[in-house]
């Protein structure tokens, strides 16, 4: 450098111009790739979906995760009464416009739960959930319904799916949590979520019956129907996926939906 460009001013002026332009190169980034992060989120979760309803290949291809999903049929479910709501009512435009996520910050779309109601440590409960119904040959074969609570360090968010029986277990997925990789992690190892399907989630009384299990399931217990191996060496995270299912197959969550889903009623959509 030459002696005349030697001096804290310049350098000074230098330093600030490559901020300057390195941060509207980063904003323009940003603004330019917003659509194609909100495209690729949202094909990641109808990916979640079909996958927990059984309905991919191993390796599915953007075409084939369209094309499954446009077998799909979104419904918005009143989770007091258990009956279909219509967007236009409670105040969206259509059901793809409902985000359920933001609807359970939004004081009009939720309620705040005490300690007493709040098995899921989720603290505030949406009064509305996006369901997921898939027929065959006009009948209802499947309901994939939305579920999270807290884990260890995270709010887990997946898919459980239901046959039509609303309570034989298709498929258990989380498409977001913060657990450790490796212990807690492991809710998305295939192996473990290969444990799910055939399971059920109540008894003969109708009472939620599913639980996780330390040590591993005897295949010959009497409630091993119901039972799946918790995750080894996490516990909080095992407890937080048994006390968000109890939570969300409870008259809190989908129970009164599913009532609807057994006797026939919520599949004449």
């Amino acid at each position: 450098m030459s002696k005349s460009n030697d001096s804290i001013q310049k350098t000074v002026i230098v330093a600030l111009a490559l901020c300057i332009v390195c941060s509207i190169f980063v904003s323009a980034s940003v603004v330019l790739l917003k659509p194609v992060q909100i495209q690729n989120k949202t094909l990641n979760l109808k990916e979640n979906i079909l996958r927990a309803a059984g309905m991919l290949s191993a390796t599915p291809t953007k075409k084939e995760v369209e094309e499954k999903f446009a077998q799909i049929t979104p419904k918005i479910v009143d989770l007091d009464t258990g009956l279909y709501v219509e967007p236009k009512d409670i105040g969206f435009e259509s059901v793809d416009a409902f985000d359920q996520k933001k609807s359970a910050q939004n004081p009009k779309l939720s309620k705040v739960l005490d300690s007493s109601e709040d098995l899921a440590s989720i603290k505030r409960r949406e009064r509305y959930a996006k369901v997921y119904l898939v027929k065959e040959n006009g009948a209802l074969t499947r309901v994939i319904l939305p579920v999270k609570g807290y884990g260890l360090w995270s709010t887990l968010y997946g898919f459980l799916a239901l046959k039509a029986d609303g309570d034989s277990v298709v498929g258990l997925g989380f498409y977001e949590h913060g657990e450790t990789p490796g212990l807690g992690g492991e809710v998305d190892n295939p192996n473990w979520k290969a444990q799910w399907p055939g399971k059920e989630v109540y008894d003969d009384n109708f009472d939620v019956a599913v639980r996780l299990v330390k040590g591993g399931v005897n295949p010959s217990s009497s409630d091993a129907k119901y039972s799946v191996d918790a995750l080894s060496g996490a516990s909080l995270t095992s407890r937080g996926v048994e006390n968000l299912l109890h939570y969300w197959l409870s008259e809190s969550g989908f129970k009164t939906y599913l009532e609807k889903v057994r006797s026939g009623e919520a599949g004449n959509v």
